[in-house]
């Protein structure tokens, strides 16, 4: 039994899967950060100052309710916080375009590929630049 579970678990799918999961958290610290500090900050100015992530409905009626999410939270108010529903919304989106493009270039690579075009060359390391000028102006010198 534990050389079956060894087998399943040292298989390269589940290794290329447990790789995927990792970069993919933290993709998301990346996406969060793109979202809550360079996309929403503009858009809140856009709509007049406002932040999505302190839209909410507070639960209970209070005259004076709190002002934002935590606030509401740290009293005790029970909230519908969609303000973050929202920004959660535009990260899926950005997550989901972004693995869009990057699909798209590498199934256009396997295409090339399969049609038996190899992708472009690269330019050699300028070392090797230098080396074969160096050998050139030896052979010239001679």
């Amino acid at each position: 039994m534990f050389k079956e579970f060894r087998d399943f678990a040292l298989k390269g799918n589940v290794l290329d899967m447990a790789v995927g999961i990792i970069i993919g958290a933290a993709f998301t610290t990346i996406v969060k950060s793109l979202v809550d500090d360079i996309m929403m900050p503009p858009i809140g100015a856009l709509m007049g100052g406002v932040d999505f992530s302190d839209y909410f409905i507070a639960l209970t009626l209070a005259e004076n309710g709190p002002a934002t999410v935590d606030a509401a939270k740290a009293a005790g108010v029970p909230v519908i916080a969609y303000g973050k529903f929202i920004n959660a919304l535009l990260q899926f989106s950005i997550v989901a375009f972004a693995l869009f493009l990057v699909i798209k270039q590498m199934n256009a690579l396997k295409a090339r590929i399969a049609k038996g075009e190899a992708p472009p060359p690269s330019a050699p390391p300028r070392q090797e630049v230098l080396l074969e000028e160096i050998r050139d102006a030896l052979r010239a010198k001679n």
